[in-house]
């Protein structure tokens, strides 16, 4: 016996996609364009200089993870260039992952001694 399957709206996935795309690429739009009204062209982290010719290199990113939080004064921004802000990201959420398994399992402690018998193996061969 085969099921049907059924396939969805090819046409209807790709509008919720482009929707999706072009929405946030207004909202970067928008904070990116003032943040880099705000701040220097200059990475928070490592301190690299960005021209307009490598611009499209530099990101924003917020402060407290939280990419609705836009305050028209920058205080939730940072300028970083693309390494920082994924190394950034990356701490983040190993932070996030590392308390979250902490509390859930507890760490095996070894028991085997693989020398205890040592000094007497060597004294045996004398």
């Amino acid at each position: 016996m085969t099921l049907k399957k059924i396939q969805p709206d090819k046409n209807k996935l790709n509008q919720i996609v482009i929707d999706a795309r072009r929405n946030q690429e207004l909202r970067e739009q928008s904070y990116r364009g003032q943040a880099l009204k705000l701040y220097p062209w200059i990475c928070g982290r490592c301190a690299r200089e960005f021209t307009l010719k490598n611009l499209s290199e530099l990101t924003v990113h917020h402060k407290n993870h939280n990419h609705d939080d836009n305050p028209a004064d920058g205080s939730n921004w940072e300028l970083l260039c693309l390494y920082c802000h994924d190394n950034e990201h990356s701490r983040y959420e190993e932070t996030r992952f590392d308390n979250s398994q902490a509390s859930k399992s507890s760490t095996a402690v070894a028991t085997h001694n693989p020398f205890a018998d040592l000094k007497k193996l060597l004294d045996s061969k004398e």
